[in-house]
């Protein structure tokens, strides 16, 4: 037997070893839904719960102040990480979501809901470094991927759930949805309950600290990929409601569009470990880039809801193999000791991508030309990493 199958065994049987029972892994897995939920809530009854929150005039806002604050409190809750522990971070992570998502209900004005939606997105970067960080301790090599994978299919599919459970209760009385923040406090719970406070060490704690720096140091390139992918994931769908109803869809059909595009994200996360496997990392995540422009092509050039519909399984394809692959990465090239923190870096260029097109809605004209400079940048950046990994067969050759 060679030294490398010996290793993969080896490998193989310390990953099961590592494994949370059934109800820790949905419990991890339920957490990643809160990143996506903290906007999702108050989308469908914004203009109604904008108006009894007395912010009308910056509705909109409601949904991106809480990427605003997930990027400005990112290194702070990285730094929380480290030093109290993933468990304890996402335990108090957990409770100051329940309280002040659902406290907003009770604010009124400008200054007060605003602070308190800055707040809970930098609560939200605790949770989801917290969560991811609490994955990576559980699980390694091909069984910590596959969790990170279906950690990305929990939040578009949670995305899925929270627009039309939000929108029912919205429709009932617009301080209803606000409940659904509540959801968090049930998860602490769960996590008291199902996943114990210490977990296993992590085979690659033992790595010397000249380890930890040169891990850490090939991260740039990863952050700018995970910024880059979720400014043109959310071009399209900040820009796509204005380019549909000139197709004549309704709001109601297009919350099934894009919901649509959510579906095939979580089915291209299930798959994108086997992509990965086949391809390597960045020939994956050069791959996503050039579905990103394709889908952002096919939206501007579209004159029909038939080819609309392909663009939005392009646009869910690039999302499924590009996130949750960057959440892998970071999590494999970040020393314990530093995971936390590296890991909020990620939510921070994830949420900046985010909110950088919150600003799209202001463009003048239908957004054609806006899906037209997307889909250039995805061409160039599927060069650019496609490029990286070239470079880095050549130099391992010579």
């Amino acid at each position: 037997m060679t030294t490398s199958t010996s290793r993969d065994i080896a490998q193989d049987t310390r990953d099961t070893s590592r494994s949370l029972s059934g109800g820790g892994r949905f419990t991890l897995l339920a957490v990643a839904c809160l990143t996506i939920m903290v906007g999702t809530v108050v989308a469908p009854g914004l203009l109604s719960i904008a108006s009894a929150l007395e912010v009308e005039s910056h509705a909109s806002w409601l949904i991106t102040l809480p990427s605003l604050g997930a990027v400005l409190f990112a290194p702070i809750a990285g730094r929380m990480i480290d030093r109290l522990g993933a468990y304890r971070a996402l335990t108090g992570g957990l409770f100051l979501y329940g309280l002040l998502g659902a406290g907003g209900a009770l604010l009124e004005g400008t200054v007060a809901v605003s602070a308190d939606r800055i707040l809970l997105g930098g609560v939200t970067a605790v949770v989801m470094a917290g969560g991811t960080t609490l994955i990576s301790e559980w699980y390694h090599g091909h069984a910590r991927l596959k969790m990170i994978a279906q950690q990305g299919m929990s939040i578009e599919l949670g995305g899925v759930i929270f627009l039309f459970v939000s929108g029912v209760l919205a429709g009932i009385a617009w301080q209803l949805p606000f409940l659904l923040y509540l959801l968090a406090w049930l998860l602490l719970a769960m996590l008291w309950m199902m996943v114990p406070r210490q977990s296993p060490a992590s085979p690659d704690e033992t790595v010397g600290k000249s380890g930890q720096q040169a891990l850490s140091a090939s991260l740039t390139s990863v952050y700018l990929a995970a910024a880059m992918a979720m400014t043109l994931f959310f071009t399209a769908i900040v820009m796509l409601p204005k380019r549909l109803n000139l197709l004549g869809l309704n709001e109601a059909s297009t919350g099934i569009f894009l919901a649509a595009i959510s579906m095939v994200a979580v089915a291209a996360a299930m798959w994108m470990p086997k992509v990965s496997r086949a391809l390597r990392e960045m020939p994956t995540l050069a791959l996503a880039f050039v579905l990103y422009a394709a889908s952002l092509f096919v939206f501007q050039q579209a004159e029909n809801m038939g080819v609309m519909s392909a663009g939005a399984v392009l646009a869910g394809m690039g999302f499924g193999f590009s996130i949750p692959l960057l959440n892998h990465m970071t999590v494999e090239r970040s020393h314990a000791l530093v995971r936390g923190r590296n890991l909020a870096y990620l939510t921070m260029a994830i949420f900046l991508g985010q909110f950088l097109t919150s600003f799209l809605e202001f463009l003048p004209g239908d957004g054609r030309h806006v899906f037209g400079f997307g889909a250039v940048l995805g061409l160039i950046f599927a060069a650019l990493y496609l490029g990286i990994h070239l470079l880095k067969r050549d130099s391992r050759g010579a």
